[in-house]
């Protein structure tokens, strides 16, 4: 898995390539995320199109990082997510703590 990183206007985007399949996955998810929640005050959104499944170690990543954005009133911002990942999410009762958008633009807009 490789995750890159686009700006669109304030808002940065993270998009994970690949699935979490492992720890070393969930580490470099997190370790990103976290990163980029720092240095844009929670400003941004990851686009999880291209990454279909996340094991029991990358939904714990996701879920981290939507609960520390709870703190300060806010949660993770996911677009473009499939059917295996909602899944996931569904099954596990975490899809509430998301907020889901189908696509980058309106996920970037809103923020506005």
């Amino acid at each position: 898995m490789r995750i890159e990183q686009h700006k669109h206007g304030a808002i940065t985007v993270l998009r994970p390539r690949g699935a979490v399949s492992n720890e070393a996955d969930a580490q470099l998810l997190r370790k990103e995320g976290f990163e980029t929640l720092g240095r844009t005050l929670g400003r941004f959104v990851m686009d999880v199109s291209d990454m279909p499944f996340v094991d029991s170690n990358g939904l714990e990543a996701l879920v981290d990082l939507t609960s520390e954005l709870s703190a300060g009133g806010r949660s993770l911002c996911l677009c473009g997510i499939g059917e295996a990942l909602r899944e996931v999410l569904s099954v596990t009762e975490t899809l509430p703590m998301f907020t889901l958008h189908e696509d980058v633009q309106s996920a970037v807009r809103s923020f506005l």
